[in-house]
């Protein structure tokens, strides 16, 4: 049986240096499409309150009516491409929204929100390893840090300037070399933690690296120098990209720790088995928050997901209530309370030693590899983009 090749669309993303009139009208770029989106946004809000439905066809009809006002007629000096690109992107915020995948569009800041805009193909023009934008006369000046696919033709264009005000360039391109890896038996159970970042099926333990930390003394100087600079200031203004570039390093630091984590794992194994936890709700405890956003399972699962996808890897999710870390993965019993101290633990049924990790990533294994065997029909979980969600299973609990 032939499987049929899926070319893999994927961004690949550079740092770039532009010039003073480059980084103008970037600037110029991201503002309007700042307000193109507020003004499509707010009035596709005054016709839901009227139980009118707005559709993109109409905002770009409004976009091209605003254009001609005097007020609105510095829209005409940016490239009109980024602009539609908004409102698609507005349209697509809305079909989430209706779909009950998002909350309402929100608007954007001036000083909090992501700063981009995006080219379509007849926005910019890309010829031997050079990028030109719309409105410029001078390529980009893009740090080529690795090769892009061989007739790599790019589809969309992101330009983006971050909080400490470097610049970014995303290229969408099909990349051919993405193929499913050859086939392995290998199945592991993946559990998260903070003592250490995860906990194989296998035994391994993976330290946590605690990047955030690393960084906390230099971090909390930065930040008490800000607070110090008066509000609108210039020197509040360097002050604030002073922390930018902490957070910044720090993200940098994790995220590549991730990337090669999740690379490997995908690697190895056919089956990876994880947990279905609401990391959302669990930043809320006050105690463990930074713990936890410094540890980003969230980020470590949505790569895990994707890389799955491409390589043809199989990620479970196991419900969030399932009592992994109670469970004896020996013989079954359920103990009957878990405190998060407690990192290991002798059963009273069968007098097995667990460490807590270890057996919560063993039964975690165990409960993904039955639902691929027998399905989850008793209580169907939502099905996550990159693998397929358990059901809550109750353990059966042995007496002594």
């Amino acid at each position: 049986m032939n499987v049929p090749t899926v070319c893999v669309k994927r961004a690949f993303k550079y740092r770039f240096y532009p010039t003073d009139a480059q980084a103008a009208e970037l600037s110029r770029t991201f503002g309007c499409v700042r307000k193109v989106y507020n003004m499509a946004l707010a009035a596709r809000t005054e016709a839901w309150v009227r139980q009118e439905r707005v559709n993109y066809n109409q905002t770009s009809a409004l976009l091209t009516a605003w254009k001609k006002t005097e007020e609105l007629a510095f829209l005409n000096d940016v490239s009109s491409v980024p602009l539609q690109q908004c409102l698609r992107h507005l349209q697509a915020a809305f079909t989430n929204f209706f779909g009950k995948r998002a909350k309402y569009p929100r608007f954007k800041s001036r000083k909090k929100s992501r700063k981009s805009a995006e080219y379509t193909t007849s926005g910019f023009r890309f010829r031997q390893g050079k990028l030109t934008l719309a409105k410029m006369t001078e390529p980009l000046d893009i740090v080529w840090s690795r090769p892009l696919p061989q007739n790599a033709k790019p589809s969309t264009v992101t330009v983006s300037q971050d909080a400490s005000g470097r610049w970014f360039v995303s290229l969408l391109v099909e990349d051919p070399s993405v193929t499913p890896l050859p086939a392995t038996g290998q199945a592991v159970g993946v559990d998260v933690g903070l003592d250490h970042l995860l906990t194989l099926s296998t035994g391994e333990k993976i330290a946590n690296p605690r990047h955030e930390r690393r960084d906390r003394a230099r971090l909390a100087q930065a930040q008490r120098e800000l607070s110090r600079k008066a509000a609108g200031s210039n020197n509040r203004a360097k002050a604030r990209k002073k922390v930018a570039r902490v957070h910044a390093k720090i993200a940098g630091r994790r995220r590549d720790h991730l990337h090669k984590l999740t690379t490997r794992l995908v690697r190895e194994n056919q089956t990876l088995v994880i947990e279905d936890l609401t990391v959302r709700t669990m930043v809320r405890n006050r105690k463990l928050a930074r713990a936890i956003s410094d540890a980003a399972w969230a980020e470590f699962r949505s790569l895990l997901e994707y890389k799955a996808a491409w390589y043809g890897r199989e990620v479970i999710a196991v419900d969030r209530f399932f009592p992994s870390s109670r469970l004896c993965s020996a013989c079954g019993t359920l103990a009957q309370s878990m405190p998060l101290h407690v990192r290991t633990w002798t059963c009273d049924s069968c007098g097995t030693t667990h460490d807590r990790d270890v057996n919560a990533a063993k039964n975690l294994l165990a409960a993904g590899l039955a639902v691929t065997v027998c399905g989850a029909g008793v209580r169907p979980q939502r099905k996550t983009p990159g693998g397929q969600s358990a059901t809550k299973q109750k353990p059966s609990q042995r007496k002594p």
